[in-house]
């Protein structure tokens, strides 16, 4: 018997904490009744519906793709612009974003259908780190970057301290490509975070996430992840350090 929400979230319906919302919400079904609470534990013998779909348990894919600019990190929609989704064709199985890249940046993402995979490598707790390089106006001095190094405060929460590195500057364009690296996932949080201290970005992508990188890859091109790839990140989410 588990608990309802990690079912769901095996099956790759959504992290487990969308699991939850979906069940509150009185989306799901077990044995064709609706079931609104969260310690309710199943078998495989019960039939689990969510929104009027039965679950059928899937195999666990994982993906790398290179996300290009003016794609959405979704699996919909409502505007008719082109998911992350959109970009996997040939894949079967219901795949989710592993957190987010807006719109305009590119850069590397990860996709499966394991929401507790996905849930491990998101959750700011775990403290996997997500590099990222961002193309600046302005040229900032070492200590105009020290504020992001101690932690800045935004609209929704102080964020934790970031490792950031000037890579280069140019003075005839006024402009500077700065590495940095971060832990966390808020909304455009990288974006936000130059843009506190006068220095908004004109160009972003992530580089790495934990010790995976865009090696061998082109905009829009992705590859799955290895087995021992998908091991050592469970790994490295667990204990922070990367596994053998």
């Amino acid at each position: 018997m588990e608990r309802l929400q990690k079912v769901l979230a095996h099956a790759g319906v959504a992290s487990r904490r969308k699991a939850e919302e979906l069940i509150l919400q009185g989306k799901v079904k077990v044995n064709g009744k609706v079931v609104k609470e969260l310690g309710t534990k199943v078998s495989d013998a019960d039939t689990v519906e969510v929104e009027g779909v039965k679950l059928e348990k899937e195999q666990k894919v994982y993906y790398l793709l290179y996300k290009p600019r003016g794609v959405i990190s979704a699996v919909s929609d409502d505007k008719g612009r082109k998911t992350v989704t959109d970009m996997l064709p040939h894949v079967t199985e219901r795949l989710y974003p592993v957190g987010r890249l807006d719109y305009e940046t590119s850069g590397l993402l990860l996709l499966t259908n394991d929401g507790d995979f996905s849930y491990a490598l998101t959750h700011p707790k775990f403290k996997v780190d997500k590099t990222y390089v961002a193309r600046v106006k302005g040229i900032p001095l070492k200590e105009q970057l020290r504020p992001l190094e101690r932690g800045i405060v935004l609209e929704d929460g102080k964020t934790a301290p970031a490792r950031v590195k000037l890579l280069s500057s140019e003075r005839k364009t006024d402009k500077a490509i700065i590495e940095i690296t971060i832990h966390e996932g808020k909304n455009r949080q990288v974006r936000r975070m130059f843009d506190a201290i006068g220095f908004p970005v004109q160009k972003l992508k992530r580089e790495r996430f934990g010790f995976l990188t865009l090696h061998g890859l082109n905009a829009g091109e992705w590859r799955e992840l290895t087995t021992h790839e998908v091991k050592q990140l469970r790994v490295l989410a667990e204990t922070g350090k990367i596994g053998k």
